[in-house]
């Protein structure tokens, strides 16, 4: 099972990619479970995560979210800006894996 956490600056306006990324992964064959959160929520839902994804809107708080990653070893990057704004769950989701693979 693949755990992702998606954060933005609400946890609400990635509702819709999360349902793009998991129709993503069902038709892959992956058992994925993703997640989004408020941004100043983050150090709450960092436990049994394989990757955090940044929604381009809060890229200022990528170094934030490093800190609080890295010790963990969990992968941290921004949303691809095009991809989100598209809501393509599959070039999202490949990112994650990318993420997990490196």
């Amino acid at each position: 099972m693949i755990n992702v956490r998606l954060f933005c600056s609400a946890g609400m306006s990635t509702s819709m990619l999360i349902s793009k990324m998991e129709n993503a992964a069902k038709e892959r064959g992956l058992e994925i479970v993703v997640d989004a959160f408020p941004e100043a929520e983050m150090a709450k839902h960092l436990e049994s995560v394989d990757a955090v994804l940044l929604g381009p809107q809060i890229r200022f708080a990528l170094n934030k979210a490093k800190k609080l990653c890295d010790p963990k070893g969990i992968p941290v990057e921004v949303i691809n800006s095009v991809n989100y704004g598209k809501m393509d769950g599959s070039k999202v989701l490949d990112q994650a894996l990318n993420m997990i693979n490196k």
